[in-house]
């Protein structure tokens, strides 16, 4: 697969090396390998949900950690060498899922129900970070003036 240059990004660019380098790995990951299967789904504006489909697999197999804004999920089961199969569909193999989190969003649960896992996710900007409307301190102030001005005129034309 062919990399990507960047150089022209940096040129014109300052901060933006994290996004440079989440674009460069992601066009080197294999993507060849679905398991498990799962899915991504925006429940709201800045709430999201990862299910990712594990039968057979019970909370003890599972391992579920955060580190440096990457969700890790990681299963293995214990081996099994009860039983002749004569044939074996259901996936038991361990697997390991990474998912590149953005800035301020933080897992709030983790359910499995069904053989399905759910990790729920929600986006929290802090407040800093939101938008602020900035009042223009001159403007204000001659809006204030005129109107004591008018406000005058009319007493003295009344009088």
């Amino acid at each position: 697969m062919n990399a990507i240059d960047f150089t022209p990004l940096y040129r014109s660019t300052v901060g933006f090396d994290r996004l440079a380098s989440l674009l460069d790995n992601a066009m080197q990951q294999n993507t060849g390998n679905g398991y498990p299967p799962y899915d991504i789904e925006s429940v709201d504006e800045n709430q999201y949900t990862i299910t990712l489909a594990l039968a057979g697999f019970t909370e003890d197999d599972l391992d579920i950690q955060t580190e440096r804004g990457v969700l890790t999920i990681r299963g293995k089961q214990a081996d099994e060498k009860s039983g002749h199969y004569l044939h074996r569909g259901i996936a038991k193999r361990a697997f390991e899922k990474k998912f590149q989190l953005a800035d301020h969003v933080e897992i709030t649960q983790a359910q499995l129900v069904n053989g399905l896992l759910s990790i729920s996710l929600v986006k929290e900007v802090p407040e800093s970070m939101k938008p602020k409307r900035i009042s223009i301190g001159g403007a204000d102030r001659s809006n204030s003036v005129d109107k004591d001005r008018v406000a005058t005129e009319e007493k003295l034309a009344v009088a």
